[in-house]
């Protein structure tokens, strides 16, 4: 481990005390894991605090962990993952808060930290269904306004519900049932036996 990460193992422990809930070190990464009762004050102290002063919110993303580790995860289900820059130390952390509620997952929402997490709760959002308490404008981002459903859960169907598709006649986007007949494609080189042989 270098001084380095031991620098900012030390100020992360130091700033955040009670607040953290684990901090590991893999990599040459720092981890740490805050309760979401804690998220926002936790995150302004990252910002705020003169040893540590995280400025710049570089990513902010869901994650579904119902099929982690083959199935045997038993925690929450839902989680968000921040990653931090320090540009003043030169140095970065990542920040995972876990939705206490699989079923209607919230966490506090950066906005009002870093505006750059608008679009990236948004993501979110969309992606995971993941709810961000203090959010001015939650709303889909890269799906369409009548898509139902969240496509990066891990329970959502691999070819979805329904598919979009311009209508000539009727001059206007329509909706209808997906019409993907599953198949499995077997590659050229097991189907042919005498492939890449001349």
């Amino acid at each position: 481990m270098t001084i380095k990460l031991e620098l900012l193992e030390a100020a992360l422990r130091n700033a955040l005390g009670e607040q953290l809930q684990s901090l590991s070190l893999a990599l040459g990464e720092a981890t740490i894991v805050v309760k979401s009762h804690d998220y926002l004050s936790a995150m302004r102290v990252l910002r705020d605090h003169a040893d540590l002063r995280f400025e710049e919110l570089i990513d902010l993303c869901g994650v579904d962990y119902s099929t982690y580790g083959d199935g045997v995860w038993e925690g929450p289900r839902f989680a968000v993952v921040s990653h931090l820059l320090s540009i003043k130390h030169n140095w970065r952390v990542r920040v995972r808060v876990f939705a206490p509620d699989d079923e209607m997952p919230v966490v506090a929402s950066m906005i009002d930290i870093w505006p750059t997490a608008n679009w990236y709760e948004r993501e979110a959002f969309d992606f995971f269904g993941i709810l961000f308490e203090g959010h001015n404008d939650l709303r889909r981002i890269l799906t369409d306004y009548g898509f139902i459903g969240h496509p990066f859960r891990k329970d959502f169907p691999v070819s979805g519900y329904v598919e979009m598709r311009y209508d000539p006649e009727q001059k206007r986007v329509i909706y209808q049932p997906v019409t993907i007949d599953p198949r499995e494609i077997v590659p050229r080189v097991i189907r042919e036996e005498q492939y890449g042989m001349k």
